[in-house]
């Protein structure tokens, strides 16, 4: 299956993604992942991506849309893929489209996990995490059992800069500004499966799997 995970930050596409990788047998495929990779191993497509993030700047769509395809062309993508964090913009979804119909196939379903932005905000800017074994809490689920304390190895309990309010509610503004679009776009194309990301994670991933599993045998 060849497979499109959309979802703002804090929605949990990534406990997700390892579930329907493992079910379905394909590779869970993340843009930053692929980065990475080419950078650390200093390819080609490495090295222009670097020169754009050490200046700060944004990598272009179309090095992004080159790095993409550098790895849905390696065999293991031959008989699906499962890609999260790409496409985030229209111009991107617009390059896969054009790349998939160039290899004459297309993708099977776009799934798009919706939460509320309060629901996000409020997921988000409660979690902390121990600054010296990096054991995950949050305030209102999984509070440490003495506050700022971590229950395993007694280290300091903090909130991530990342995780602050203000920035949480930048990061889901971004993504409603930039990548929220693509779902009006994947509708036209009778692909998009929307999933009510609020419920539990176990509820959440077996509607997921029911419907790619008719999806397959229709």
């Amino acid at each position: 299956m060849r497979l499109v995970l959309l979802g703002p930050p804090g929605a949990g596409k990534g406990t997700q993604a390892t579930g329907i990788a493992e079910k379905y047998q394909i590779p869970h495929i993340s843009t930053g992942d692929i980065f990475r990779y080419n950078i650390k191993n200093e390819t080609e497509l490495g090295k222009e991506v670097k020169g754009y993030l050490d200046a700060g700047a944004l990598v272009p769509d179309e090095l992004t849309c080159r790095v993409v395809w550098s790895r849905l062309d390696e065999e293991d993508c031959k008989d699906g893929f499962l890609l999260d964090g790409f496409p985030r913009t229209i111009a991107q979804a617009e390059a896969l489209s054009q790349g998939l119909i160039e290899r004459e196939t297309a993708l099977d379903c776009v799934i798009n996990i919706a939460v509320d932005a309060e629901v996000l905000i409020a997921r988000l800017a409660g979690r902390r995490i121990c600054k010296d074994c990096g054991e995950p809490y949050h305030i209102q689920n999984r509070p440490p059992r003495v506050e700022g304390v971590c229950d395993i190895c007694g280290g300091e309990v903090i909130q991530r800069p990342d995780d602050n309010e203000y920035t949480v509610r930048n990061r889901i503004s971004v993504y409603e500004e930039q990548t929220s679009p693509l779902i009006a776009y994947y509708e036209k194309q009778n692909v998009l499966m929307t999933v009510d990301g609020e419920e539990p994670v176990e509820k959440v991933q077996q509607e997921i799997f029911s419907k790619l599993d008719a999806l397959k045998q229709a």
